[in-house]
């Protein structure tokens, strides 16, 4: 196991003012700067990472990103260049998020999006999941693709800036069919680390985190983390809540 969990939270759409995403950032980060074994991020709107880094204090609790353009430069109205990411203060960004892909981003746009990022110094979480669950098993041939695929344009020496996510879309969300089990959580972490081996052999490969992302709350957290081989979570609603937040930061801290 890594010396620390790695526990991202996505804010999404929300909060709806920045007086909100002040006064819930700061109290994720009084309780986040106290964890000696955790590395929390913040993946807030574009908006308000200007503003949040200027109370953010320390290396425990920092900012990301939840999304970047493939674009570097030039006339593209409406994105956000890597470089305008880092200037804000933001050392993380989230990639190929499952929401993100529904609205028909491909795993090749997701590719150039973790190259540029991770070349600029940026960690990059690339998000990967299935949709569906077959009895057959091919959902697992369907996420190394997406992975793969996901990774092609991020070198080797860049890789030390990867983590990545693993969300199956049937498992989150108000239409789930259902929390995903600790024997699904096992079975793709163990086959997302053997993918990433393969790819990029033992050494690169193992030392690539892998989180878990799907409905992810404070009564599975313990479960999640002490029956399976995740370094850490991608948390999505809950992490807007401190008191929910608090106790998912603390169970991964123990």
């Amino acid at each position: 196991m890594r010396q620390k969990r790695i526990i991202i939270g996505n804010w999404k759409m929300a909060p709806k003012s920045l007086r909100e995403a002040r006064a819930v950032f700061q109290n994720i980060r009084s309780i986040a700067g106290k964890l000696q074994r955790v590395q929390t991020v913040v993946c807030a709107p574009y908006v308000f990472l200007s503003e949040l880094k200027k109370v953010t204090k320390g290396h425990r609790c920092v900012l990301g990103a939840q999304d970047v353009s493939l674009e570097r430069d030039n006339p593209h109205t409406g994105e956000v260049s890597v470089d305008m990411i880092k200037a804000v203060g933001a050392q993380y960004v989230i990639v190929g998020h499952s929401e993100r892909r529904a609205k028909g981003e491909t795993s090749e746009e997701v590719a150039q999006k973790a190259g540029l990022a991770t070349k600029k110094g940026l960690i990059a979480v690339v998000c990967v999941g299935e949709s569906d669950r077959d009895d057959e098993g091919r959902y697992t041939l369907f996420v190394k693709k997406q992975l793969l695929t996901s990774l092609e344009k991020v070198t080797q020496g860049n890789l030390n800036n990867v983590i990545v996510a693993y969300e199956p879309v049937w498992a989150i969300g108000s239409k789930a069919k259902r929390e995903a089990a600790l024997e699904d959580i096992q079975e793709m972490a163990i086959f997302v680390r053997k993918v990433l081996i393969d790819a990029f052999g033992e050494k690169k490969g193992a030392a690539i985190p892998v989180l878990y992302g799907g409905s992810v709350n404070p009564k599975n957290t313990t479960l999640y983390l002490k029956g399976s081989d995740i370094d850490g979570f991608l948390v999505g609603r809950v992490s807007l809540k401190p008191a929910g937040f608090e106790k998912i930061l603390r169970a991964a801290n123990e």
